[in-house]
């Protein structure tokens, strides 16, 4: 007899800011185990590239453009799969964007780039699938989280500042909806080597810090990721909801103290 208490198969999954990093492993993952993947993104070549990439000719991923600064085009996608496939059952709300430098030196333009997509974008998709599964009185959302809502880092402030949005946004739908059938929890990876951070990490001095303080010893890699999520969007955790999963190889368990031992 096959245990299905972890399984995601034939669960309609939306994925932004699933063609590259956290997300595409993601989309990848539950594509792997039988869910009815579609990922979104804004670049139509590079969403098309990973589709191919990570779908099958028994199970394709769909590839649907949408740009997650902007409602218009998240009702649009969110119509889509809708009328495509009937329901959503599970969203992977990854699509986020991020600058380092000081907080005085920020631009008007590049901080409502950031708030733009990882914040209102992230509410809006919420707000759009969460309709769709209102409707169907089932569902299970998953928002990233970050690090930052545990232990802010420097010259990240508006980034922080949008995970702490979703860590409150998660929190707050989930007790409006749970009593309607719909879950929404959030994710939160560490230190995850992906192609935007593996330069940051390839400095000797931060690789050294990030390593001393993930008491695994290592730095997390995106399909890190895959197995909470399918926790999350599964039956195993029918009685979780308005939580945060930290995903960080221990980092948020305490800081490494550079003192003799």
């Amino acid at each position: 007899m096959t245990d299905t208490l972890f399984s995601v198969a034939g669960k309609v999954t939306l994925v932004s800011g699933g063609s590259r990093g956290i997300g595409k492993a993601l989309a990848a993952g539950f594509a792997a185990r039988g869910a009815k993947v579609v990922i979104t993104g804004r670049e139509s070549s590079t969403l098309a590239a990973a589709a191919a990439e990570i779908g099958s000719s028994s199970n394709p991923v769909v590839p649907i453009v949408c740009d997650a600064a902007k409602k218009e085009d998240i009702e649009r996608c969110v119509h889509e799969v809708a009328d495509r496939f009937g329901r959503i059952d599970v969203l992977l709300n990854v699509a986020g964007v991020n600058k380092r430098k000081p907080a005085e030196t920020y631009t008007a333009e590049e901080f409502d780039f950031i708030i733009d997509i990882n914040l209102r974008g992230a509410f809006w998709m919420a707000v759009e699938v969460g309709k769709v599964m209102l409707a169907h009185k089932s569902g299970s959302q998953i928002h990233i989280d970050s690090l930052n809502t545990f232990s802010p880092l420097k010259n990240v402030t508006p980034y922080a500042m949008t995970k702490f949005g979703i860590s409150a946004m998660s929190r707050g739908l989930a007790t409006e909806w749970g009593p309607r059938g719909v879950r929404v929890n959030a994710l939160a990876p560490g230190f995850v080597l992906t192609d935007l951070t593996r330069k940051l990490w390839s400095d000797p001095t931060m690789l050294a810090w990030g390593l001393a303080n993930t008491p695994v010893g290592r730095l997390g890699e995106v399909d890190d990721m895959v197995g909470a999520a399918v926790f999350l969007a599964s039956e195993a955790s029918a009685f979780m909801t308005g939580q945060v999963v930290r995903v960080d190889g221990g980092f948020s368990a305490g800081m490494a103290w550079p003192i003799p031992s």
